[in-house]
């Protein structure tokens, strides 16, 4: 497992914004036009002890939560297409990153926090939850608790797009990382309307060197 994102940034600087984002951010059709609470206000759910508690629940509709937000491309797009965006990443100086990433005027609806899935408390409603190559990365039973959080998070009518790994990946056996079949994948969307489920399966490069790709893309409304 990547233990050190650093290179990853690096190499991957200069990349475009990742097309499930952007697949995310067409279905979900834009926030709805209704009025909302202060992304920060969100922001404090993350860290609460009662993960039900989102004073903030029926504010929700124009929030966005970009999980393992990395260098901040899909943040910024995310806030581009006119989301307020909660940001979360456990990787050391993530808020600078991310922020950086965001044009000055946008940053008002930006809210960073860096933290770990695993310490996480709960998410906030959201009316859009993106994880792009973010949720592999845990073990199995972070994933499990944090896949809880995600669903009940998720608005009514909101859209939920991930991307995960399927058991061929290179990636697989490594007891960090989780995988799903595309069976256990579809089993994840239980109650959801499914808009696009895609399997991947290619030899090629990852920044630590050659890999071979078994992805899962995919893309629900609540």
């Amino acid at each position: 497992m990547i233990q050190d994102w650093e290179p990853y940034y690096r190499a991957t600087a200069d990349s475009p914004v990742r097309p499930l984002c952007l697949e995310a951010i067409a279905a979900a059709g834009g926030p709805r036009d209704r009025p909302t609470a202060d992304v920060a206000t969100h922001a404090a759910v993350v860290t609460s002890t009662d993960p039900a508690a989102d004073p903030a629940a029926d504010l929700a509709v124009d929030l966005a939560v970009d999980l393992g937000a990395g260098a901040g491309r899909e943040s910024a797009a995310l806030l581009d297409a006119g989301w307020r965006v909660l940001a979360l990443d456990g990787a050391p100086g993530a808020h600078l990153r991310i922020q950086a990433a965001v044009p000055p005027a946008r940053r008002n609806r930006l809210t960073v926090v860096e933290q770990s899935f695993g310490a996480l408390d709960g998410l906030p409603a959201a009316g859009l939850i993106y994880a792009g190559y973010a949720l592999p990365f845990q073990r199995p039973e972070v994933f499990t608790r944090t896949w809880g959080m995600i669903r009940a998070a998720l608005r009514p009518g909101g859209i939920l797009a991930v991307n995960l790994f399927g058991p061929r990946d290179t990636w697989a056996s490594d007891p960090e990382l989780t995988t799903h079949t595309p069976a256990e994948a579809r089993a994840l969307l239980d109650g959801l309307e499914i808009l696009a489920m895609r399997e991947e399966e290619r030899d090629g490069n990852a920044v630590s060197g050659p890999k071979h790709w078994h992805v899962l893309d995919l893309v629900a409304r609540a």
